[in-house]
Parts: C-alpha cells; sequence; structure tokens
C-alpha cells in the first residue's frame, strides 16, 4: 500500500512528487515550528522544482481547511461517542487536538496540494541524469 509510486506515500512521507526520493522538506521533523515552511528549491535527484510558481502553495490553504476538519471530526468522534465526554470536553479535545495536530495539518496539507499537480514518474530521475550529463558534455 505504501510504497513508491503511490500518490499516498508521497503525501504521507512528504517526498517528491515526482520520484520520491528525498524530502522536500529541509527539516522533516513538523515540529520543529522555526523551520515547518522551508522547502528545498529542487529535487536534488530528479530536478523537480518544488514551487511551481510564487505563492503555489496559497492553494494548501483550501486543503488544510478539509484536512482540518478530518482532524476535528475524528477528536468529536473519539471524545463525544466513544469516551462520552460531555459536549464541553468535547470542545476541549476538539481544540487541543486541533492546537497539537496544525503542523502535521499544514505539512499534509501541502503535500496534498503539490501531489494535485504533479505525478510520480518511474523515470524521472534517470531523465533526470541524463539532461545534466549532456548540459556538462556541450
Amino acid at each position: 500500500m505504501l510504497k513508491k509510486g503511490n500518490k499516498l506515500y508521497s503525501i504521507l512521507t512528504g517526498s517528491c512528487p515526482k520520484c520520491h526520493e528525498e524530502s522536500m522538506y529541509e527539516d522533516k521533523n513538523p515540529y520543529h515550528l522555526g523551520k515547518i515552511f522551508d522547502m528545498h528549491e529542487r529535487c536534488s535527484h530528479c530536478g523537480t522544482k518544488y514551487k511551481i510558481e510564487p505563492s503555489f502553495f496559497y492553494g494548501a490553504m483550501y486543503v488544510s481547511y478539509a484536512v482540518g476538519i478530518a482532524f476535528a471530526v475524528a477528536a468529536f468522534v473519539i471524545s463525544f461517542l466513544f469516551v462520552g465526554a460531555n459536549l464541553v470536553n468535547t470542545f476541549i479535545a476538539i481544540v487541543c487536538t486541533m492546537i497539537v495536530f496544525m503542523p502535521l495539518i499544514i505539512r499534509l496539507s501541502r503535500n496534498i496540494w503539490i501531489n494535485f499537480f504533479i505525478g510520480y514518474d518511474p523515470n524521472a530521475v534517470a531523465e533526470h541524469h541524463k539532461k545534466v550529463t549532456e548540459n556538462t558534455s556541450a
């Protein structure tokens, strides 16, 4: 299920959407809050440019809304239906869940957004190395 070539692999690992060889982020840990948005300019394996255009990741805000709602609904279901908490405690559980998981939600939404536009190419690394070799020999 989670192997290279699958969009879910790229989304959950934060790897390059084209070759799945390296992380798009300079720091893989989303909880290092000072570096949460720091991304490599390009993939060192296939040369894919991550920031396709200026303000490209603004679209990820819409995705983060949907992902945040999913986390909030999950917190509600777990606290209210399974644990049996009252509404006030359920609300507190939802707020705490959103605060704790916000860095993860931000990264997931960026990963989902870029995977809408860039697909996996198993030959991307070989093609990139071929182009680099041609450019250096010319």
